[in-house]
């Protein structure tokens, strides 16, 4: 048996020593270090979970930006997903040159998380940046977006749906596989455009938007260059940018309390495993399948 068997264990051999060298084994060591004092200088020191007891009883910061991510979640997943279903169904309809479209708009979803376009971000709605230089063309003046804590998460917002290409590209091939004959009944029987929407497109529709839900709300609690950049890795203004993955960051690299950043990591990772587990739960009364 492990002779007719010992060429396959073989070639899963790296991917063998990948998982368990390179993610169960920090997996099971971050569980470890999320129960103990350390700071990269000296022993791990078990403390049990004293880590967990100081983040939901005596720590602001981290209730700050559970309130931030929540409504950077809350508000850019949906945005996004509107805004990239609308750009598929203008593209669905058979336009010329749709390879170069597709391309060019999903250009974005490959440069939106880099260091370079965050940077750039910043110096768009800087005080003096691009945007209010077009708005005093009309007579606005605009306050400083990134340095204002009413509008300073927002600007965030809006680089997170100009990276829309993705679920964009998901939502044209869904939209391809809906059959033309279920339209061309439902017209005939005098259906509008947007009954025709609601009724079919949007039903047939709805496997492929809980998938991109479903990652882009992982990635919308992963995101963590844009408010690093942007906010100089600070979270400022008075917090108004502290994203979870960024105080985590914090704790880690800036303080050196692995322990607790440790901690934090898990409790994201349960955090992420709820939304996603209720997501599933739910999907049964509103996604459709061809069954």
């Amino acid at each position: 048996m492990w002779s007719r068997n010992a060429p396959g264990y073989l070639f899963l051999l790296p991917w063998f020593l990948g998982f368990f060298g390179l993610t169960l084994g920090p997996i099971l060591t971050s569980l470890y270090l999320s129960f103990t004092d350390f700071d990269l200088l000296t022993p791990p020191e078990w403390t049990g979970a004293a880590n967990y007891v100081r983040i939901f009883t005596a720590d602001p910061k981290f209730a700050q930006s559970m309130r931030v991510t929540l409504s950077f979640v809350l508000f850019s997943v949906p945005l996004k997903l509107a805004f990239a279903l609308g750009v598929a169904l203008l593209l669905n309809r058979g336009m010329r040159g749709l390879p170069i479209y597709r391309a060019v708009f999903y250009l974005p979803s490959l440069l939106g998380a880099s260091v370079a376009i965050a940077v750039l971000w910043r110096q768009l709605f800087a005080g003096d940046g691009v945007v209010n230089e077009f708005l005093l063309m009309f007579g606005i003046e605009g306050p400083s977006w990134i340095s204002n804590p009413r509008f300073s998460l927002w600007t965030l917002i809006a680089l997170a749906i100009w990276q829309f290409g993705s679920p964009m590209i998901i939502f044209l091939a869904g939209l391809r596989q809906i059959p033309t004959d279920m339209y061309e009944a439902a017209s005939l029987d005098g259906a509008s455009k947007w009954r025709m929407f609601w009724k079919i497109t949007l039903p047939l529709l709805t496997p492929v938007i809980f998938f991109n839900a479903i990652i882009q709300t992982i990635e919308g609690f992963k995101s963590f260059t844009p408010a690093f950049i942007i906010s100089g890795g600070t979270g400022n203004p008075i917090n108004s940018t502290l994203f979870y993955t960024l105080y985590l960051y914090q704790e880690a690299f800036s303080f050196f309390r692995m322990g607790y950043a440790s901690a934090l990591a898990w409790i994201l990772l349960i955090i992420v495993a709820l939304f996603t587990g209720f997501s599933f739960l739910t999907s049964k009364y509103w996604v459709h399948y061809d069954n």
